[in-house]
């Protein structure tokens, strides 16, 4: 911030600038004005000088002010579109020409100080709701800005702002291309790195829009809208496992096999435009990102099963096999085809029968194989071949065997290439990276085969006119012992048959079976820094300069620093071919049979520690695993080296050493200590003596702890015996409480329920009674009312008074009845609450079973837990004893063999010695 506040005045009272004072007037009538007129005069003004030299002083001046104009004045469209247009000038990284001594992170500066207000990206996406060209597109720009100079705060910001994703997902619906062209360098920039966005950007249909748009322009022969495209694919599959998951659940995959129906052109038509050759490759990594080898197995063999049904690995394939496909885009499709093909045995199967349209046809394999051992091809071209080759054999054994038979005599025509022939005339090749890409070839033809691996004994080959044929095993040591080959030759050769010899003791025989093989790996092993000075004369690239500087006044000294300093790769790589030379020689220890007299176990161990010595020996395995070639190999299984002397190790290699290297060292060191034993051997039997001696202690130790054994188990044969009584008593709980509820409380439930319900029943048929007596008093109530108007008019008294009397009686009888219904309704109420009041108590009754239940319970898991803690001790106990018991026979046994074996030696053991071993004995 100090630089700019020689914009904002100096710290000396200076003035400010023109172009500051100019800014500073335009900030104030735009803050100030009260015409609409004026603030958008001042804010079309502020973004003319934003575009040139004053970017800074308005940038300082106007960020706040020109925020509030887009919160403010929403309703002037052309306001807004000025003070977006001036926000992305001053953020823009661009810089004018006339822009002089301004920091080249400016933008970014300004970025930080307009998103530190976090409601101002909030702001930005609420004024993409406008429609209107003016205004979105300018918003548009100035978010992309702003993800370009601070990429993961926006991001986190637009992720926690209400509906922020998908108001600039539907962006790509608009209608209008500049501006859905603008959204895709804006989500390419917002998914970039950032997992969630990622998802939500995909759950937001974003496979079918991206999709609809490449097939709208035009597939791979579209412009740089397919490109754009294809990056966000590409963002969001990589390395994202729920939105490769929902692309190949979704049947995105059948949707790219239109993609890849080329029309290749032909060369004399001038090749491939060079936006198709990048769309292609767009696609291209898109495809592999769903099948990378990184992915779990399972989840990328669903991929590949649908690359095959929909046609995809068919087209990669036509592709593969076509004619005027540019080099890039061809080694691209290559390393697809290997990561689609890769573990999965159907699309291998596919793979091995396609052919290539040539006369007479040949395999797609045969015909890869050719460009891998040409040294004409492009560098990166061989790489992927290579790789493609070690995917279809990975988990493939037919695949294998297929590869090693083509490499024994066959009756097939004699001119027919196969690609056995082709590995075979890349390894003797003059070329040594051909060499190393036939040997690690080779060596995946017999990795985890041991049959394989015996196989390829047989195979024989004929070095000239007139010579007898020779194993191939033979061939390859005799590579490596004639003359100096070079590097990459030599390590190339000795992972083949470090491969080779790994779990196979027939292999290991028949190379032992030549002498001199053991003495060219010593030689290497032992004579490893003179080969190292040798490897830095013939392969430094400043020979000249060096060599200049040793026949001037430089000193020895100078010269050696400098050039061991510039050389260190080589000196790396030197050690690693000593490395090897050491394992392999390892190898012919571990898998050794025993048959061979003069190199069988002992004697190479022998030779060994006379010629190279035990630590040497481990020091020369342990260099190769810290090499940095060696961990470059180590970290993925394709090839990704830049240049050909970069290539040292194969990925699969690297996984066999480490699983033998610990494995070779303690077969190759572990003879050592009987050869001391023997020399010292009055010391070993004091060692032995004051170790039984400690065990005799420790045994009296364990006698005294076996001496608590009985009581323990005294102790738990009552606990178990308590356990039982306590399940019985639980068992007789149970059967209790089922008792209780239906002999007891069952019972008083029914008749409380019963007493209730009849109770009610004759209350209802009283109450329908009663309801009689009154409709038939009202009737005669009515009868009576008729017989009192009759009488006035016809004058008979006495039908009057006995209608009266009738009357009278039915009141009585009226009375009657509802005084019996009250006498009976508080006799139920009566027994109603006498009966709720034993249902109470039956109910506290049962409470109290069941917590005595639940005690029990817990009392019971309680004495199980000690129970099972008692056998536990007592099983440890039991086998310390018999540990103990054990180690101690054994070290008699070994001290009575020990004994025998100094009276072999002629040294003198008493009698009391032997008196003495034998009561220490039990």
């Amino acid at each position: 911030m100090d630089y700019f506040k020689k914009y904002l005045g100096g710290e000396n009272g200076s003035q400010p600038s023109d172009g500051a004072d100019t800014v500073t007037k335009l900030c104030e009538r735009a803050r100030t004005s009260t015409l609409l007129d004026d603030r958008r005069g001042a804010v079309r003004a502020l973004r003319s000088l934003a575009k040139g030299k004053f970017r800074v002083q308005v940038g300082t001046q106007a960020m706040e002010i020109l925020t509030d104009i887009l919160e403010k004045d929403k309703s002037d469209l052309e306001i807004i579109s000025f003070a977006l247009g001036a926000l992305t000038s001053v953020m823009s990284e661009e810089t004018e020409e006339d822009e002089i001594d301004i920091p080249a992170d400016i933008g970014a500066q300004f970025t930080e100080m307009f998103i530190k207000t976090e409601s101002n990206i909030s702001l930005l996406l609420s004024v993409l709701d406008e429609y209107d060209f003016s205004v979105r597109r300018p918003a548009v720009n100035l978010i992309t800005t702003l993800l370009t100079n601070k990429a993961k705060a926006v991001q986190e910001l637009i992720l926690v702002a209400p509906q922020g994703v998908p108001k600039l997902m539907d962006l790509l619906c608009d209608n209008r291309e500049v501006i859905r062209n603008d959204a895709l360098l804006l989500l390419i920039k917002l998914t970039k790195g950032h997992n969630n966005i990622q998802k939500i950007v995909a759950f937001e249909n974003a496979y079918e829009r991206i999709l609809e748009i490449v097939y709208g322009e035009g597939l791979s022969d579209g412009g740089i809208v397919v490109e754009d495209c294809l990056l966000l694919l590409l963002n969001l599959l990589k390395e994202n496992k729920s939105n490769q998951t929902l692309f190949v659940e979704g049947n995105y995959v059948s949707k790219l096999t239109e993609f890849f129906k080329v029309e290749t052109l032909a060369a004399d038509d001038g090749g491939w435009p060079a936006q198709k050759v990048a769309n292609m490759h767009c696609m291209l990594q898109a495809v592999r990102a769903l099948v990378s080898p990184s992915i779990s197995q399972k989840e990328r063999a669903v991929c590949q099963k649908r690359m095959n049904q929909s046609g995809v690995l068919q087209q990669l394939c036509t592709i593969l096999m076509a004619t005027g496909i540019p080099a890039d885009v061809l080694t691209e499709c290559i390393n697809t085809v290997a990561e689609v093909i890769r573990g999965y045995p159907d699309n291998q199967n596919y793979f091995a029968s396609v052919m290539a349209p040539s006369n007479p046809p040949q395999p797609a394999i045969v015909v890869l194989l050719m460009s891998m051992v040409n040294d004409k091809q492009p560098f990166v071209l061989r790489c992927a071949v290579l790789y493609c080759f070690e995917c279809f054999l990975y988990k493939n054994d037919l695949g294998q065997s297929q590869i090693i038979a083509t490499l024994l005599p066959t009756s097939a025509e004699i001119n027919q290439i196969t690609a056995g022939q082709l590995l075979c005339s890349g390894l003797f090749s003059s070329d040594a990276l051909s060499t190393w890409f036939a040997s690690v070839a080779l060596l995946h033809t017999v990795l985890g085969k041991i049959a394989n691996k015996e196989t390829l004994l047989r195979v024989q080959l004929a070095t000239s006119v007139g010579t007898a044929p020779i194993t191939l095993l033979q061939q390859c040591m005799n590579i490596l012992s004639q003359g100096s080959p070079h590097l990459q030759t030599k390590l190339g050769l000795l992972m083949f048959l470090i491969t080779w010899l790994a779990n196979s003791p027939t292999v290991a025989s028949a190379f032992l079976s030549n002498p001199s093989n053991i003495s060219y790996l010593t030689s290497q092993v032992s004579s490893h820094d003179s080969d190292e000075c040798e490897l830095i004369v013939q392969g430094a690239p400043y020979t000249s300069f060096l060599f200049s500087c040793l026949y001037s006044a430089q000193s020895c000294l100078t010269f050696i620093a400098i050039y061991v300093s510039i050389s260190s790769p080589y000196v790396d790589s030197s050690v690693c071919s000593a490395g090897l030379c050491a394992f392999l020689l390892g190898l012919c220890v571990e898998y050794n049979k025993d048959d061979n007299e003069k190199f069988d176990k002992q004697s190479l161990r022998a030779i060994i520690d006379k010629r190279i010595g035990f630590e040497v020996f481990a020091d020369r395995l342990s260099q190769v695993s810290k090499s940095e070639s060696y961990a470059l190999a180590a970290k993925k299984p394709y090839i990704f080296a830049k240049q050909a002397d970069q290539v040292l190790f194969d990925h699969e290699f690297t996984k066999l050493y480490k699983s033998l290297e610990v494995q070779l060292l303690n077969s190759i060191t572990k003879g050592d200590e009987d050869k001391e034993r023997v020399a010292n051997h009055d010391s070993i039997v004091t060692q032995f003596k004051e170790l039984i001696r400690v065990q005799d202690v420790e045994l009296a130790e364990l006698r005294t702890k076996l001496t608590g054994y009985d009581v323990m188990s005294s102790e738990f044969e009552q606990l178990k015996q308590q356990i039982q009584d306590l399940k019985d008593q639980n068992s007789l709980l149970k059967t209790q409480k089922p008792g209780q509820v239906n002999g007891f409380d069952q019972p008083i439930k029914d008749a409380v329920s019963s007493e209730p319900s009849q109770s009610l029943a004759e209350m209802q048929n009283l109450q329908s009674q009663l309801d009689q007596k009154n409709v038939l008093i009202a009737d005669l109530n009515s009868q009576i009312e008729q017989l009192k108007v009759s009488e006035q008019t016809s004058a008979t008294p006495s039908s009057s008074e006995s209608l009266l009397e009738l009357r009278n009686q039915l009141k009585a009888e009226h009375d009657s009845i509802v005084n019996s219904l009250a006498a009976e309704k508080s006799k139920l109420e009566a027994d109603l609450t006498s009966a709720n009041g034993r249902l109470s108590e039956t109910q506290i009754e049962n409470t109290r079973l069941q917590t005595e239940l639940h005690s029990l319970k817990a009392e019971l898991q309680a004495a199980k837990a000690t129970v099972s803690q008692l056998e536990q001790s007592i099983a440890d106990k039991e086998s310390e004893g018999e540990d103990l018991l054990l180690l101690l026979e054994t070290n008699s046994e070994k001290i009575s063999s020990m004994k025998s074996r100094l009276r072999e030696l002629g040294e003198q053991v008493s009698e009391s010695e032997d008196e003495e071993g034998d009561e220490e004995e039990p």
